[in-house]
């Protein structure tokens, strides 16, 4: 849609923002003419001119209140750069504005601005908001006190945000946060020099507060920058200053508090490219305000910031939210840890408290750790500039920024570790890396220097998402307003408001509801999103149109998913001996898209246009719209999904399969015996062989079952219903692996159970004394493999595995964890198999149809990435039990190990997928192996598992007819049955790119990139892979602006609607253990992560990158609460918080929470006494601990794998694994917070653009 259009923008989520007044929103249209109208984002860039009073900063952004936005429906524009256009006095255009608004408006009702009071607050703005204007995100931030005042308000955020813009260059005299508005903003720098202090001439009108109460120590002044337009007085220090340069930045909105905290510039630190573009609105009044905010140094005291970053009263944080100190847990603490207080609203800081420009802020005492992969801690160093260095606090000069050139991206500064924004603090010597941003840490460039005019350089002086430009105080708050961007909650929140009937699968092209909403599906086509997601619901007709947009054309395909009970499984169609009816040249199945002819003596194939005879006992005539008169009584003519029985032609060497088997291969060495696995998994058996799957449930199951032991020799059991006592057989020349015996290994459970039941029994007695720690591994598999041989059947090997294979045999393995490999070229060698062996293993096993599902129990290094190989190409599963204890781990394993073997399986599996002319399939990611480019072949497949599949051109498609996809899975039922399951899907193709824009699936591209990314490290470094996942996402952001947006000016930051989320979602994936590892992350984790991943279908690769975390607190008998955002800000000390990763579930207690709750919950008032060991919480007779137990189980059983509960206390050690899943946030490991990596990505855009 038109960015410019103005979208009504509801307030950030649902938060009121206090700053804007209602009536500050006046329509977009007018400007607003309150004092804070809603900041649409950083006002035009150019802003050069004070904004005129009565002129609401936020003109350009439409006022959330704004009725619909038309753009949202294609584009929310976020400012993250100066304002659009050439600087000039006028306030933005406020069409620009708009363009935020779609973001806000838009679906998600994020607005880049301020929410508009007149909506109704809608929840919290998640992040949503920042559609609404643009933010600019690179202006230099001011620091305003707000930081630690009250939050701002999204008004004032985005305001901020659009201050944001960075432009290196020297602050502005106003105060690094802001640059008055001038009348022309320099591209350059924008901060020229006037000091600060005049910020802190007038406190912005209370009115403009922020959302959140200005922090006490904050005046509302402050509150106000975001308001209205900065007061006459503030003005003046506009005019201080440069006018253009700092205007730009100033100019704009103040950066959000939480960024200007960070931006050291505003602080007087140099300046940092944070600085808020000028903001043509009022900026000069956030200036003004700075001084009452404290937080930010008067512009003399900012030298003050610019030294460090003025402290941010901890305290104040905290009284928000935990300590930032949680923080520094996810995230190297230099950045100020993004306050606890909720980004909308950090909790007041004191400001006053800011150190002197020589201290760090309390936040980032010191540069912050380096993040991994963050220049070296520039933003550490940033975050306080040294305070020599930085020199100048002052908002005299033009805070010293480097000048950045123009075009000059420094933006990140290069991350160590690639990730972005790492280190948060700039690191000396460093350039900054915005082109706004300053050096940190190194030393400024000369007051007087003024950069060199940056156009846009907002977004680009958007210092790259490190910390390091910012004050440290500033840092802590983002620099801009994490309320302002898009926040996933609300896009899920909305998405679930608008899905109220069940959905129908009729109409090609239309995108399913996100697998974050409940919703029923009709089958009347198309296959059900459960079966079949795609990344694009319309392909582009041409390859060079694929190409321009980057968007990645793939099918996310889960053949044997399993529905809900108000679905219908696939029905089940029996042609007799004839077969399936097909296509005679592509062979495709009959299914809905074939076009009967003649008569219904012929059919014309929908994938390839042959037109096929009809067989006699097939024919039907035809209706007067060409239909046959029995397409609706016959599932493959009207449905999407459906199974055929499939003939003997279909099954291997022409005849009947035999109905499938079980082995259990159990490691009976010292440590599996030591451990409780052994006499646990032998136990659990007698019960779980009750349970094998089958295809009716009224029948026994016809599965039959093994039974094998072994360390460095294997074991065999006869168990063989005549006997009285099972009989072991030893085989200990494990070079040459075979079966010692045929008949009484593989049984009939029923038949012998008396005899299996003893067995179970025994091995637990038999090995408890051993001594053995040595274990061999590939000849087991080849004793299972060699077992299915002889009985000539598929079948699963069950192997309870502890330790890495040291013994003499084949596949026997070396511990070669190094971690002095990890970030260099010679990393990808630690994700490659270390011996052959294994992966011949892995093709013999798939021959047969044997899959391997594997139970780890290791308590060290047992090279995963080589043990993993088998299963992974057999299309079994891994589950990894590190330091496994019965007493914590057994329920999580033995849950597992109930699901793994119950669940419906389909065995020696072979899927196509076949398409119509003009594209293909030409890629696979996966849990398989491939002899060939188009056979997928499985030798188990389960209902877990799903295969990603990517699409090429090779022809052009047209719109008219759109584009086909068929998947069939030919499979042996767990009753032997050879079958076949047909899966079809039609997408539409489009001319225009702005139609492939509106109608993709940001949750199954991220599915996509993983799978991609986590593949790529075994042959690429791992740096590699991060920057070409990043190139990739900026290529299809920056094709979106290029090519869909309406003209906006660079400084805003647009992005399209369906894809507002890509930006987060993708940091959490670059951010990853396999991706970027922390210190303690195992390489035998990395290949566990990264083989699960390859597996999972869209809801657990959302769920696992973006956990779900709910305030247990607000828990009532009905619905879920709404979830909250990732991220320690947004924690309270009186809260509980229930987070679920999908492989994991943390109970968050805060310190201060009341006794009534922890009563309720934990049976004990005291904070103190609850026992952080506790794996289940206990049974207690009250309605809350009844429903909060129910949500726990609900949680458990919609995920594949058990999710093992663990409390963490805050403050307590547990917390740092807790903060690792809190993915908005800078991550320990280096990871780049949200926040910053969206300034990186704008960055990156604007580069592509220019």
């Amino acid at each position: 849609m038109n960015v410019n259009q103005h979208t009504p923008m509801a307030s950030p989520y649902g938060q009121p923002q206090p700053g804007y007044a209602q009536p500050g929103y006046a329509p977009l249209d007018g400007g607003y003419p309150a004092p804070y109208a809603p900041y649409n984002g950083p006002a035009s860039a150019y802003q050069p001119g004070v904004p005129p009073q009565g002129y609401s900063p936020f003109t350009s952004f439409p006022s959330k209140a704004v009725a619909a936005n038309p753009v949202s429906d294609l584009s929310s524009p976020l400012d993250l750069g100066q304002a659009r256009g050439p600087p000039n006095a006028a306030p933005p255009p406020v069409s620009a504005p708009q363009q935020y608004n779609q973001y806000s408006h838009s679906q998600v009702d994020m607005q880049n601005g301020p929410p508009t009071m007149t909506q109704a607050p809608p929840r919290p703005a998640a992040a949503q908001p920042y559609s609404q204007g643009h933010t600019n995100m690179t202006g230099p931030h001011p620091s305003y006190p707000q930081h630690y005042g009250p939050p701002p308000t999204m008004q004032q955020v985005t305001s901020q945000m659009t201050g944001m813009q960075i432009t290196s260059g020297p602050p502005t005299p106003a105060g690094p946060g802001y640059a008055p508005p001038h009348s022309s903003q320099l591209p350059i720098s924008t901060y020229s020099a006037p000091p600060q202090p005049s910020y802190t001439q007038a406190p912005p009108p209370a009115s403009s507060a922020p959302t959140q109460p200005p922090p006490p120590g904050v005046p509302a002044a402050s509150q106000q920058y975001y308001g209205g337009p900065p007061p006459p007085s503030q003005q003046p220090f506009d005019s201080s200053r440069p006018p253009t340069s700092q205007q730009q930045f100033t100019s704009s909105a103040p950066p959000p508090p939480s960024q200007q905290t960070f931006s050291p510039s505003s602080f007087s630190g140099p300046p940092t490219r944070l600085q808020a573009a000028p903001v043509s609105q009022p900026q000069p009044p956030f200036p003004a305000a700075p001084p009452s905010l404290s937080s930010a140094p008067p512009p003399g005291s900012q030298p003050g910031f610019a030294g460090g970053p003025p402290p941010i009263a901890q305290g104040s944080f905290p009284s928000q939210l935990p300590p930032p100190s949680s923080q520094p847990g996810s995230f190297p603490p230099p950045g100020p840890p993004p306050t606890s207080a909720a980004s909308g609203q950090y909790p007041p800081m004191s400001q006053p408290q800011q150190p002197p420009a020589a201290q760090p802020s309390p936040y980032h005492s010191g540069p912050p750790p380096p993040r991994a992969q963050m220049p070296p801690t520039s933003m550490g160093q940033s975050n306080h500039l040294p305070p020599g260095p930085q020199g100048p606090q002052g908002p005299p000069g033009p805070l010293q920024q480097p000048p950045v050139q123009p075009g000059m991206q420094t933006g990140y500064p290069p991350q160590q570790n690639g990730a972005f924004g790492q280190a948060r603090s700039p690191q000396p010597g460093y350039a900054g890396p915005y082109p706004g941003q300053p050096n940190y840490g190194a030393s400024a460039p000369a007051p007087g220097v003024a950069p060199a005019p940056q156009k846009r350089l907002d977004p680009d002086a958007i210092p790259s998402p490190q910390a390091s430009d910012m004050p440290a105080v500033q840092k802590s708050r983002h620099r801009i307003d994490p309320d302002a961007i898009p926040s996933p909650i609300q896009v899920i929140e909305d998405d679930k408001a608008k899905t109220n009937e069940p959905f129908t699968t009729g109409v090609r092209g239309q995108a399913p509801p996100l697998v974050t909403t409940n919703f029923q599906v009709k089958d009347q086509g198309n296959a059900s999103p459960r079966f079949i997601r795609c990344t694009a619901y319309n392909m582009p007709c041409t390859s060079d149109m694929a190409k321009q947009s980057q968007v990645p054309l793939a099918a996310v395909i889960k053949p044997l998913a399993t529905l809900p009970p108000d679905e219908t499984p696939p029905y089940v169609v029996d042609h007799g001996e004839a077969g399936p009816i097909r296509c005679n040249r592509c062979k495709a199945y009959m299914c809905p898209y074939m076009q009967f002819i003649e008569g219904g003596r012929r059919f014309q194939c929908g994938f390839c246009s042959c037109v096929t005879e009809v067989p006699p006992h097939y024919f039907q005539h035809l209706d007067h719209t060409g239909k046959r008169m029995d397409c609706y009584d016959r599932p493959e003519l009207s449905l999407g999904s459906y199974e055929y029985l499939a003939t003997v032609d279909y099954c291997k060497n022409n005849k009947l399969p035999q109905p499938p088997a079980f082995i259990f291969l159990i490691d009976v060495s010292y440590n599996a015996v030591k451990s409780g696995m052994v006499s646990i998994v032998c136990n659990e058996l007698k019960s779980l062989l009750d349970l094998l799957p089958r295809q009716n449930p009224e029948v026994d199951s016809v599965i039959r079952v093994g039974f094998v032991t072994y360390n460095k020799v294997l074991h065999f059991y006869n168990v063989k219903s005549t006997l009285a006592q099972p009989q072991m057989l030893v085989v200990s020349d494990v070079s040459d692996m075979f079966v010692p015996l045929l008949d009484g290994f593989l049984v009939n459970v029923n038949e012998s159970r008396q005899v299996i039941e003893s067995l179970l029994d025994q091995i637990p007695e038999m090995f408890a004394d051993t001594r053995e720690t040595e274990t061999v591994f590939v000849p087991v598999i080849q004793a299972g493999l060699e077992a299915l041989k002889a009985a000539d059947c598929a079948g699963k090997l069950f192997v309870f595995h502890t330790s890495l294979p040291i013994a003499e045999a084949p596949g026997k393995l070396k511990n070669r964890e190094d971690k002095k490999l990890i970030g260099t070229d010679k990393e990808k060698t630690l994700f490659q198999p270390q011996v052959g062996v294994y992966n011949s293993l892995a093709k013999e096993c798939v021959a047969q149809g044997c899959c391997v599902d594997l139970f780890l129990f290791p308590n060290q290094y047992v090279d995963l990435a080589t043990l993993g190989v088998v299963p992974v190409s057999t299309g079994g599963s891994i589950y990894k039990y590190t330091y496994f204890q019965a007493q914590t781990d057994q329920e999580r394993f033995l849950n597992d190990l109930r699901r793994d073997v119950q669940k419906q399986v389909g065995f020696d599996a072979v899927m196509r997928v076949r398409t119509s002319t003009g594209i293909r399939a030409t890629d696979f990611f996966g849990s398989f192996y491939m002899n060939n480019t188009t056979d997928v072949e499985l030798a188990g497949l389960d209902c877990d598992k799903a295969i990603t599949v990517e699409f090429k051109h090779d022809d052009k498609l047209s719109e008219e007819t759109g584009a086909l996809m068929q998947c069939a899975v030919l499979y042996t039922s767990c009753s032997g049955q050879r079958r076949l399951r047909i899966h079809n899907m039609a997408v539409n193709c489009c001319a225009q790119l702005a139609d492939l824009y509106r109608n993709c699936e940001t949750d199954t591209i991220i599915n996509y990139f993983a799978k991609y990314a986590f593949r790529g490290v075994a042959n690429n470094p791992t740096k590699a892979v991060r920057d070409t996942l990043v190139n990739q996402c900026a290529q299809i952001l920056a094709c979106y602006r290029k090519n869909c947006a309406s003209p906006s000016s660079a400084g805003q930051l647009i992005l399209p609607e369906c894809m507002k989320l890509l930006p987060v979602y993708l940091n959490c994936v670059m951010k990853s253990d396999v991706l970027l590892p922390g210190a303690d992350v195992s390489l035998d984790d990395r290949a566990y992560l990264k083989q699960l991943i390859g597996c999972m279908d869209v809801a657990e690769t959302h769920v696992f990158f973006y956990p779900r975390l709910l305030p247990v607190m607000k828990l009532e008998s009905g619905s879920l609460p709404v979830a909250v955002r990732d991220s320690e800000e947004r924690l309270s000390k009186g809260g509980v918080y229930l987070m679920e990763t999908g492989l994991h579930l943390f109970l968050w207690v805060g310190a201060s929470v009341q006794q009534e709750l922890l009563l309720s919950i934990f049976g004990t008032p005291s904070f103190s006494q609850i026992d952080p060991n506790m794996t289940n919480l206990p049974v207690l007779d009250n309605p809350f601990s009844q429903r909060l137990r129910e949500v726990v189980d609900s949680f458990r059983a919609q995920r594949s794998r058990y999710m093992k509960l663990m409390v963490v206390k805050q403050e307590d050690r547990a917390e740092l694994t807790f903060k690792h899943f809190l993915v908005e946030d800078k991550s320990a490991s280096g990871g780049a917070s949200y926040v910053d990596f969206l300034c990186h990505m704008h960055k990156e855009i604007r580069q592509l653009l220019s």
